[in-house]
């Protein structure tokens, strides 16, 4: 069937090597080939540059991959509609979400539309916010969860279904921990320890540090927020973190909450679809649950 060959393409062109895609596919790398090989024959043109480390589009494969991508999303949705007149929500819907949402809340609400649609093929992708805005920008995934502001004026960012505190956070022995209340200039000169570039909670803390004009005296990365958090608890530096990431260590006193005096930092988390996506009845209806986070 076309929609067999085409699902192989579309596997290959997003995971650039044949040996992955023959993995996910649960087929032989030599079936992948001939289905490739199959394509070709049929368009008469070359789709893909072969190496021993990268599989490499054509112009023509380029071309090809947007076309099969909204095919068989049409073929999900009629699928899906044909399920629909037994009352069955089936097919796959391909997640994104940033840290915070997929480490803290996405597996609660996930548990819960599994129950409710078993039959859905799940697939959860876990990155920055960046990350997973060009991800739904390349229709790589449906539907992408995530914090803070997106610059991709492409993407359909829906309104808010959450509101998330942020929190100015240091270890139980930081030198701050002893005060109740600071002012911003008692922040000058601090150990900062920061996400990576492109995620959520780093815009927001360098927001923060713009805002309030703050001096970093030096800077800590890592690119998860477990990663932060066990930094701060272990004295190397003051962060900016969500209360979904530390409530447990504030609760255990693991973690001291430095508070601003007059201050309060809140962000939202957002859903993003790649506008021309049609929206299979998977993706309409974990959207739908997804909006009931808001009552």
């Amino acid at each position: 069937m076309i929609v067999d060959t085409l699902k192989v393409f579309v596997t290959v062109a997003e995971q650039r090597n044949f040996s992955r895609a023959a993995e996910m596919l649960n087929l032989s790398q030599p079936g992948v080939s001939q289905h490739i090989r199959n394509l070709e024959n049929e368009f008469g043109v070359q789709l893909m540059h072969r190496s021993s480390k990268q599989v490499k589009m054509t112009d023509a494969g380029q071309i090809l991959y947007k076309q099969a991508k909204q095919m068989l999303s049409l073929y999900e949705s009629a699928k899906e509609d044909i399920h629909l007149l037994r009352h069955e929500v089936t097919g796959s819907l391909k997640i994104g979400a940033s840290f915070t949402i997929g480490e803290y809340i996405l597996p609660c609400l996930l548990a819960q539309f599994v129950n409710q649609y078993p039959q859905v093929d799940i697939q959860v992708t876990i990155a920055n916010t960046e990350e997973i805005a060009q991800a739904v920008h390349s229709n790589e995934l449906d539907v992408g969860l995530v914090e803070g502001h997106v610059e991709y004026s492409e993407i359909q960012v829906q309104p808010p279904f959450m509101e998330d505190e942020m929190l100015l956070v240091s270890s139980v022995v930081h030198p701050l921990h002893t005060l109740r209340t600071v002012e911003p200039h008692m922040l000058q000169d601090q150990v900062w320890v920061f996400r990576e570039s492109g995620s959520g909670t780093r815009a927001y803390s360098d927001q923060f540090i713009q805002d309030t004009a703050l001096r970093v005296n030096r800077s800590f990365v890592f690119n998860s927020s477990q990663g932060v958090k066990e930094a701060v608890i272990a004295g190397l530096g003051i962060a900016m973190l969500s209360r979904w990431v530390i409530h447990k260590e504030l609760e255990l006193g693991e973690l001291h909450h430095i508070q601003v005096k007059g201050k309060r930092f809140t962000r939202d988390f957002h859903v993003l679809q790649e506008p021309k996506s049609l929206g299979t009845m998977a993706v309409k209806m974990f959207i739908q649950k997804i909006r009931e986070l808001e009552q």
